[in-house]
């Protein structure tokens, strides 16, 4: 009966494709996603899928010319919930998929693959502009507003003769007024950094001593909380970002899953203390914080230090043999997720309980 008791991850629909998935996510304010990724004969492919009475409906089939890597519609309004996508060329491209044939903002953001991309404030009202930060092999990590014709708002990369390390992943942060805003983003090489945009200056940073596969905040539209890091070799570290001690800098605690590398972090976007972790033998793990009984104390020089929490693995779920490389929760229907994996196959899956916490 116990087992009952916990949340279960149950496999809703199981679709296989014929060419390799790259990202998937949720239209908002839909029962629709999208499938992002690369054919046989390297041409991009984007996919608009229904879920109908427990089937998936081909909505849309899109081709383009580069294979596409990455895709984000937080940068957009809910009214016209444009797709933002980063190619294998280093190109960011905005599409309407009402009609998708060519992009409404289009710029050659780097000189090579764009691994990632995230949107903020689209769907948030009066919190700062609409933007799309990308991060890239280049070593570069740039932010953009699409009302900004071909330039980047901010650029944060080495400096001249400085090794450029491939950027895995971004994300932003931070973002609960119209000046604040954070970029967190991972490297192979296991630096995390944070850029504060509105001093334009690296906040915070540290190596992880492996590559950095995910970063994701809790939240983006609130002072920042919490960040979750997934890193090859099975670990993942969880920093509390209340505090931040001028030496020791973010209190955090590290936890080992899926006895792989862990490709992604989701957090619920109805409960931020609840969030999945993909890994690479296919695995899913749905882990819940909780928080300590104070979140700071005084160290023994009297400055404030923070206090972590601990993690419960609620649930996890073998989907497949391959690695799960996208997930993306509904923002709309508490539990609904979509995900992609290596092996071809798009599932969607729904996760039970998730209102008993």
């Amino acid at each position: 009966m116990e087992k009952l008791e916990k949340p279960q991850i149950i496999c809703h629909i199981e679709k296989s494709v014929n060419y390799s998935l790259f990202d998937t996510k949720w239209i908002p304010c839909s029962a629709k996603f999208v499938v992002m990724g690369s054919r046989p004969r390297g041409s991009g492919i984007i996919q608009i899928y229904e879920v109908s009475s427990g089937e998936l409906k081909l909505v849309k089939d899109i081709e383009r010319s580069q294979p596409i890597k990455c895709g984000t519609f937080k940068a957009s309004s809910l009214k016209d919930r444009y797709l933002a996508t980063g190619d294998f060329q280093g190109r960011l491209n905005v599409y309407n998929l009402e009609d998708p044939s060519i992009p409404i903002y289009t710029a050659n953001a780097h000189s090579e693959i764009i691994n990632c991309i995230d949107g903020v404030a689209g769907q948030s009202i009066g919190c700062g502009a609409p933007e799309l930060v990308t991060g890239s092999r280049d070593g570069s990590v740039k932010v953009w507003d699409p009302r900004q014709k071909g330039k980047p708002v901010a650029v944060m990369e080495p400096k001249e003769g400085e090794t450029r390390r491939d950027c895995w992943t971004v994300t932003f942060g931070n973002s609960y007024n119209s000046e604040e805003r954070i970029v967190a983003a991972g490297y192979d090489n296991g630096d995390v950094k944070m850029f504060d945009l509105k001093a334009m200056s690296v906040l915070w940073e540290s190596n992880l001593k492996n590559g950095v596969c995910s970063v994701e905040f809790d939240r983006k539209d609130i002072p920042m909380n919490k960040l979750v890091a997934t890193t090859l070799e099975s670990k993942f570290y969880l920093f509390d970002l209340k505090t931040q001690h001028p030496k020791k800098g973010f209190a955090y605690l590290t936890e080992k899953a899926h006895d792989s590398t862990i490709w992604l972090v989701r957090h619920l976007p109805q409960n931020r203390e609840i969030f999945m972790t993909c890994g690479g033998g296919g695995s899913l793990c749905l882990w819940k914080y909780n928080y300590p009984e104070k979140r700071k104390m005084p160290d023994t020089d009297g400055v404030d230090q923070g206090v972590i929490g601990d993690l419960t693995l609620l649930q996890n779920s073998t989907l497949s043999s391959q690695p799960v490389s996208s997930l993306d929760w509904s923002p709309d229907k508490q539990g609904l997720a979509v995900c992609t994996a290596f092996d071809q196959c798009l599932r969607v899956i729904i996760t039970t309980k998730l209102n008993t916490y």
